[in-house]
């Protein structure tokens, strides 16, 4: 379990609380906003975890609610927290908003489960894949910029040390694997390093070969973020071009649970798939 305290998490665990007390009293969003005296825009954005809420409202929202003193102290102190900011927000424009929503909650994930067609995960990689992979862009960017880009992706990569690591288990395609990033040096250090984080005991990575065939991952890159409190539920993340999706229902959760479940059940086992990354190493002279 993780000590650490994101408050991108608190805000999420915030927002499905006032949205569930709200819907199970019939209470409508316009309601609540004229008691708290907020706009109805106001507390769709608290109720989507889009807006860190003042302390007051959340407390008007409280007592219209008729919520109790006990779990009222519990949800105002939920609001400050929300507040505060992680060490994500000190980069500035280097992470897009719907980036920095996902940093936030990666900061306090458990489990992490994910595919990965087309490169090696960003928590994986090492600085020169991360590097020529940002450079690699349409867009390139500045010499500043690269450089802060980096320093998030490296310190994002400390989630996966220390005795609150997160355990992640990664499917990584055999084309990733195979795909010359950066250079045949680049790419043979890649490897190499992605072996040497295989024998840590929080990381699980199988590779999916080209022999598999057709197979339920088909439709891309997907990653499934677990926490450590009840309260906070499974998020899927999809990542696109110019945004992301974060998929919350119940049923998407469980669709793409059972789609990671038939992925690693094809790919090579751990052992297989680090004696194949390694023939692969070899072969990158």
């Amino acid at each position: 379990m993780t000590n650490r305290t994101s408050p991108t998490v608190r805000r999420r665990r915030l927002a499905n609380e006032l949205r569930k007390i709200r819907k199970e009293l019939g209470k409508t969003r316009e309601e609540a906003a004229k008691f708290a005296g907020i706009s109805p825009v106001t507390v769709t954005r608290m109720e989507a975890a889009l807006h860190s809420p003042k302390p007051a409202d959340v407390l008007a929202l409280c007592k219209l609610y008729g919520i109790s003193e006990e779990k009222t102290e519990v949800l105002v102190a939920l609001a400050r927290q929300s507040r505060q900011r992680g060490w994500w927000q000190r980069f500035g424009g280097t992470i897009p908003d719907w980036f920095s929503f996902y940093v936030g909650l990666e900061e306090e994930v458990s489990e992490l489960r994910t595919y990965q067609p087309e490169v090696v995960l960003g928590l994986l990689q090492t600085e020169s894949y991360i590097r020529a992979i940002m450079l690699s862009d349409v867009h390139l960017p500045s010499k500043e910029e690269l450089d802060s880009r980096v320093a998030v992706r490296l310190k994002r990569q400390e989630r996966l040390k220390g005795p609150d690591a997160m355990k992640l288990w990664a499917v990584i395609h055999e084309s990733a694997l195979r795909s010359i990033v950066g250079g045949r040096e680049v790419m043979k250090e890649q490897l190499l390093h992605l072996i040497h984080l295989t024998w840590q005991n929080n990381i699980t990575v199988q590779a999916m070969p080209f022999s598999a065939g057709a197979h339920p991952g088909s439709d891309g890159a997907f990653e499934i973020l677990g926490f450590p409190e009840p309260n906070d539920p499974d998020v899927v993340y999809v990542q696109y071009r110019r945004g992301s999706l974060y998929l919350e229902d119940h049923s998407d959760i469980a669709a793409y649970a059972e789609i990671f479940d038939h992925l690693r059940a094809r790919a090579l086992s751990p052992d297989e798939s680090r004696a194949l990354i390694q023939r692969i190493a070899d072969e990158t002279i």
